[in-house]
């Protein structure tokens, strides 16, 4: 049987299926996969723990194969002071010492991400990560998402897991960005022209172009993490010799062998592609509240700041030094303003000693820095380093939700470069000026580049399949339940994120009544309320339940009493964590629905029909794929493994069918 095209994504699932039943896969097949790598950090092990917990803490999968990293509610003071940052930090310690655990750091050593991305994660990996930014490691070639802690705990206990194979996009970058413009304004310009949850939406995004194989590994990286704001699933470039060039270099105790260099095929089959011109790009700003709310720096040219914030993982090793140089040239001349709201934060401690031998650490002092060690800081403002609500910051960072920064602040988002130079006069400014003062040769020097060195040759290879022949179902496998349920209805609209559900600040709980407590108490304080006085059915539009992957959101919902959620579209992490925790959802498309279904309107679904009906008139939902529907009849994730153990994803997968 000849093979189909297959997308870069495609394969390197293909390479990873177990049981399948030809020599490739498609868009919206059910696979059960082998998982490489299972990562997290210990804003998510504290709801990962309770999974752990009651599974009866079995012994994990491979314990060199999962990374823990310290990072999200840690910077000095919170650490020092805070005992829920404390208790979260003993928690994951506590766990890396009970599982033997190879890859733990602790506070202040690195940024989740940062370290996996340099040392660890090797192109044609499968890596799954209890963070949405885990689309990070795409940039490396690996097929990388991140989903909820239940997961990517069955996950580092089983070894495996499922996956529906999502539909391929392609982005095609034309031309070359002139210097000093990279992934922060690449990504940004992408999602100013394609906008977040359209086109990407639970899709793969495979990043091409002729140019991008001389792109630097930091800035594929910067590109595969906002694959977040995106919407998609998850982002990937196809490895090369710029990639084998630096996994050869990593350190001693990185991992340097492995690799698997797939590419896409010629006629692969993406159900779009869209060309993006980068040839005349200019740096660009997100303003509130939205990634993809996208503008020339021109147009918010001397914008007042309070703050200035250059870190957080989005923000490379290469983003952080061309700042530093860019600071250097605006400082000829010229004094910065007085402020004490200036914080630099590395990704990682090589990238900290790297950066104070080149002397770049003293030029972010004199410019009126504080140099933090690395950990998230700001980006969550969940710890003490966090924005003031009214305070407008100019900052590196990849989201700029409502609250994001801390409760009622305004982020706008930016390049490391255009951050450095509007933080001299705490004012937006276009650091092109400053950009062509820097002295490119010292900007490759202190980043270990050298153009003289040849690249290495690398080996295209074709995934190895394994199949197997299809199971049969029973009829009493097939059978399902029929259930209804009648609400009143709260209404949404588009692009609720999980930091509206239940904010990073409240994250550190994992009891459904406290976190019930706190749903939506910032943008909507009366939410559980409602919910508790029978509106209790969620109705909203496209893309709900994007941002972060905390699946404490769907624990909230619960705990507030919703019973079930309506929308267009759901963002795909939180969908799985929905699915985990057997909160039923439904995507209606008509648009007759919606008009209908308004606040306190009664709503009535049969969930065996897939049927919604309000005000006399029946719609039609989006039927759940037999994988969800398996796992819903079983009562979630937690409950099927344990009624299944090792064999949970077969037995469910032959369920089904």
């Amino acid at each position: 049987m000849p093979l189909q095209p297959m997308t870069l994504t495609q394969k390197i699932l293909a390479a990873h299926a177990v049981g399948l039943e030809r020599p490739w896969v498609q868009a919206g097949d059910v696979l059960r996969i082998r998982v490489d790598w299972t990562i997290a950090s210990e804003l998510a092990w504290n709801g990962m723990d309770k999974t752990y917990a009651q599974l009866g803490r079995p012994k994990i999968h491979d314990a060199n194969r999962f990374f823990l990293a310290v990072d999200h509610t840690v910077d000095p003071t919170t650490l020092v002071r805070d005992k829920k940052a404390q208790k979260l930090t003993e928690l994951s310690r506590a766990f890396a010492r009970e599982g033997g655990i190879r890859h733990f750091y602790d506070a202040n050593e690195t940024i989740l991400h940062t370290k996996f991305y340099r040392d660890l994660v090797l192109p044609g990996d499968v890596v799954l990560g209890a963070d949405s930014h885990t689309s990070s490691h795409g940039g490396l070639g690996a097929f990388a998402i991140g989903l909820g802690g239940a997961d990517v705990t069955a996950a580092m206990v089983l070894g495996q897991s499922w996956i529906e194979v999502p539909e391929a996009i392609a982005i095609d970058y034309l031309g070359e960005p002139p210097f000093g413009l990279g992934g922060k304004d690449v990504i940004l310009a992408t999602l100013g022209q394609l906008g977040r949850n359209t086109v990407a939406m639970e899709r793969t995004v495979e990043y091409r172009g002729a140019h991008v194989h001389g792109w630097s590994t930091d800035m594929r990286f910067t590109i595969a993490n906002m694959t977040a704001e995106f919407g998609g699933l998850n982002g990937v470039f196809a490895a090369d010799g710029v990639v084998a060039d630096w996994i050869a270099r990593r350190p001693a105790d990185g991992i340097r062998d492995g690799a698997r260099f797939f590419r896409a095929d010629e006629d692969a089959p993406y159900v779009a592609r869209y060309p993006i011109d980068l040839a005349r790009l200019g740096p660009l700003l997100a303003v509130p509240f939205a990634p993809d709310n996208v503008v020339a720096v021109e147009k918010e040219v001397g914008r007042r700041l309070d703050g200035a914030f250059i870190g957080a993982c989005t923000t490379t090793e290469e983003e952080l030094v061309l700042g530093a140089l860019v600071l250097e040239a605006a400082l000829a001349g010229r004094t910065p303003v007085a402020s004490d709201k200036r914080l630099v934060v590395p990704g990682d401690l090589s990238i900290q000693k790297n950066l104070r031998e080149a002397g770049l650490w003293t030029i972010y002092e004199r410019a009126g820095f504080t140099v933090d060690p690395p950990g998230c800081s700001m980006c969550l403002g969940v710890a003490s380093r966090k924005a003031g609500r009214g305070e407008v910051w100019l900052s590196s960072q990849n989201r700029n939700f409502k609250n994001r920064m801390g409760e009622g602040s305004l982020a706008y988002l930016a390049s490391a470069a255009t951050v450095a130079a509007s933080s001299v006069g705490m004012a937006v400014e276009d650091p092109r000026p400053l950009l062509a003062r820097v002295d490119r040769s010292r900007y490759d020097r202190i980043l270990g580049r050298d153009g003289r060195r040849r690249l290495p040759e690398v080996r295209i290879s074709e995934p190895r399949v394994e199949t197997a022949p299809a199971a049969a179902a029973s009829a009493a496998q097939q059978a399902s339940t029929r259930a209804t349920l009648v609400g009143r209805v709260q209404r949404f609209g588009d692009s609720v994120d999980t930091d509206a559900i239940i904010p990073g600040e409240f994250c550190h709980l994992t009891a459904v009544e406290e976190l019930g407590a706190k749903c939506f108490i910032f943008v909507k304080p009366d939410f559980g309320e409602r919910a508790r006085a029978g509106e209790n059915i969620v109705v909203a539009g496209e893309g709900w339940g994007s941002g972060s992957s905390r699946e404490q959101a769907v624990w909230a919902l619960q705990g507030a009493g919703v019973r079930a959620v309506i929308a267009k579209s759901f963002a795909f992490i939180h969908k799985r964590n929905l699915v985990n925790e057997a909160l039923p959802f439904l995507i209606v498309d008509d648009a007759g629905f919606y008009e209908r279904a308004t606040a306190g309107a009664e709503v009535s679904i049969d969930f065996s029909r897939s049927e919604v009906q309000v005000d006399g008139e029946v719609y039609r939902a989006r039927g759940a794929t037999p994988m969800i529907q398996a796992l819903t009849r079983a009562g979630g994730l937690v409950p099927a493994i344990l009624r299944h153990g090792g064999t949970v994803f077969s037995t469910l997968a032959e369920a089904g069918s």
